[in-house]
């Protein structure tokens, strides 16, 4: 067995048996820790729902409203100037927003063009370096009532963005076009 296997399949029971005994050792109480920890999450799920469910209803109307696809049309000139795929457009335009909405179309452009093509590669590329901004925001934020995001949002965006160009630059210099 090689050490990364071992390492993987003894890793996470290692980490709850030197919890466990530190927390014998210490003489914490860990099943009412665990217990009240629990609560914690359950309260932060039901403080945050109503984001969640906004959120999920905007990226359902933006979809089925064909703003999407407007969308998608009216930024095809700047993505093919900056060497984006037109294929990966509707990726681009909605991996900010909804990580499943995002799944969804790297698994009907991987059907169409197949993984090891260059859309394949660039799109699989995408999904693992950019993030779901405004879901993220909105749970992370919400789960603790701040309400200016403003500067973390422009952060965030810059940094997806710088994510988008280097994946399709990566995936060109590496497997090229």
């Amino acid at each position: 067995m090689s050490i990364i296997k071992f390492l993987s399949a003894y890793a996470v029971p290692a980490m709850f048996l030197v919890i466990l005994c530190t927390g014998l050792y210490k003489n914490v109480k860990i099943y009412d820790i665990f217990i009240e920890g629990a609560k914690e999450g359950i309260t932060t799920v039901v403080r945050i729902m109503p984001v969640l469910v906004g959120l999920l209803v905007a990226v359902g109307v933006f979809r089925a409203s064909g703003a999407l696809d407007l969308l998608i049309y009216a930024t095809k000139p700047l993505a093919s100037l900056v060497g984006i795929p037109a294929e990966a457009m509707p990726l681009v335009l909605m991996r900010p927003i909804s990580g499943s909405a995002s799944l969804a179309i790297v698994s009907d452009i991987l059907k169409v063009h197949g993984p090891d093509s260059f859309v394949g590669r660039v799109v699989s590329t995408m999904m693992g370096s950019t993030e779901t901004i405004f879901y993220t925001l909105s749970v992370y934020f919400g789960s603790v009532g701040i309400k200016n995001i403003r500067y973390t949002l422009i952060a965030a965006l810059i940094a997806d963005t710088i994510s988008i160009v280097v994946s399709v630059w990566i995936c060109a210099l590496v497997f090229g076009r």
